[in-house]
């Protein structure tokens, strides 16, 4: 077994959709939710046999030109109704929202329209990008956040830009590099990787900074400012030039963690977040 696939088989869990349950994985190696195909499948086409059904749709995906989307799909033991483990298809969120658009079914028209529209917004954004800050606003203040927290994390946006803007200047490419930086970034400051850091938090998918205190956000803020500011001056090229002005920009606000730390005999930071309790999602399911 290789280690990506212990890292996707360590948490496994049920997720509900319209009253009905989809299985799904947490994937650590790529930090995303691995879906059971065949629920997905069931729970859209309404049918009877939802594994007969799935592989007679990828058979003809795989002939109008879906193959990419079939190869995406991959086999993973899960949880079945008997409570044994089997070989199921698996696929993260993008392969199966292309699933559901193949899917000729009244269940999966409300989805398509969510999709439809999802794209317009975008395409909208894309014209006039205020728009975009402006949903932004609105989904922090739906969730609960004052004014203040919402305008310093909307700060902290353009501050990771303008980092990012300067790594892709000085030949970083790839996901892979910008990750490494980043959790340069963050041991330098936190003292742990950007993946730590939400196990701390006991967060998977979400957003990190989405769930720091406000003190937490501005020291990141600090780490990447100092990091973006380090990386100009010293004109840094490639991976590993960048990774020595990551280490120096984040050291800047580690050290003024400590300052802080040391003052107020308080740790800056710690496990809580901004993930729902129990009795908010009561709440919105009512």
């Amino acid at each position: 077994m290789t280690q990506h696939s212990k890292s996707i088989k360590e948490s496994q869990s049920v997720v509900l959709f319209e009253n009905q349950g989809v299985r799904r994985i947490w994937d650590k190696a790529t930090e995303t939710w691995r879906f059971a195909v065949v629920d997905v499948v069931r729970l859209l086409s309404g049918s009877k046999n939802p594994s007969v059904y799935w592989r007679v749709l990828k058979n003809r995906l795989s002939k109008e030109g879906g193959k990419e989307t079939v190869t995406n799909c991959n086999g993973l033991k899960m949880r079945a109704p008997d409570g044994k483990m089997r070989l199921t298809d698996v696929a993260d969120t993008e392969t199966i929202l292309r699933i559901v658009q193949a899917i000729p079914s009244p269940n999966a028209e409300p989805v398509k329209r969510w999709l439809a529209w999802v794209g317009y917004e975008r395409i909208e954004e894309t014209k006039d990008p205020e728009k975009a800050i402006h949903r932004a606003i609105g989904t922090y203040a739906a969730r609960g956040f004052d004014d203040e927290w919402i305008g310093r994390r909307l700060k902290s946006i353009k501050v990771r830009n303008e980092l990012t803007r300067e790594w892709k200047k000085r030949g970083i490419r790839g996901a892979i590099d910008f990750a490494i930086l980043t959790n340069d970034v963050y041991i330098a400051w936190a003292g742990m990787t950007s993946r730590e850091y939400k196990d701390f938090k006991k967060l998977t998918d979400e957003n990190l900074r989405d769930h720091m205190s406000e003190l937490e956000l501005v020291l990141n803020m600090l780490a990447e400012s100092a990091t973006a500011e380090i990386t100009r001056s010293t004109d840094a090229q490639g991976v590993s030039e960048n990774r020595t002005a990551a280490n120096k920009g984040g050291s800047v606000a580690g050290t003024a963690r400590k300052n802080i730390e040391n003052t107020t005999k308080k740790p800056i930071i710690t496990p809580k977040n901004n993930l729902p309790k129990p009795s908010d999602s009561k709440r919105l399911k009512q």
